[in-house]
């Protein structure tokens, strides 16, 4: 019964700077915007992973800055780590419990992160236009 206490307390912590997450992208107009709830894996990285694309090295930079920027102002939290700003294929942002992927098309196309943890639960959200 805890457990599952826990286990509810932890996602209601997690919705919000989740909800800003995809808000942030959408702000900038990221596109293929996925959830991975990868907490029932066992052998997982992190409880959640963020996926989405820009069309343009200067969109997938714009798409990590904001989501950066908007969690530290509002949420008042800081990434862990932060990676491949420099090239901008794949842009990795870290928050430990929930990792973003910020991929180029054609870089997301060969890493394909969806298929890899497929067993994962996974949410769609819109592309806006």
């Amino acid at each position: 019964m805890n457990s599952q206490k826990a286990s509810t307390t932890a996602t209601d912590s997690h919705a919000e700077y989740i909800a800003t997450i995809i808000d942030s992208i959408q702000d900038i107009k990221g596109k293929n915007i996925i959830k991975l709830d990868l907490r029932k894996l066992e052998d997982r990285p992190t409880d959640f992973f963020i996926i989405c694309q820009g069309e343009s090295s200067t969109q997938v930079k714009s798409i990590a800055s904001n989501i950066k920027v908007r969690l530290k102002d509002e949420l008042n939290i800081l990434p862990v780590s932060s990676e491949g700003i420099d090239g901008a294929k794949w842009i990795l942002v870290d928050y430990f419990d929930v990792i973003v992927h910020v991929f180029y098309p054609e870089t997301r196309d060969f890493y394909d992160l969806e298929d890899l943890w497929s067993d994962a639960d996974m949410t769609h959200y819109e592309d806006l236009d």
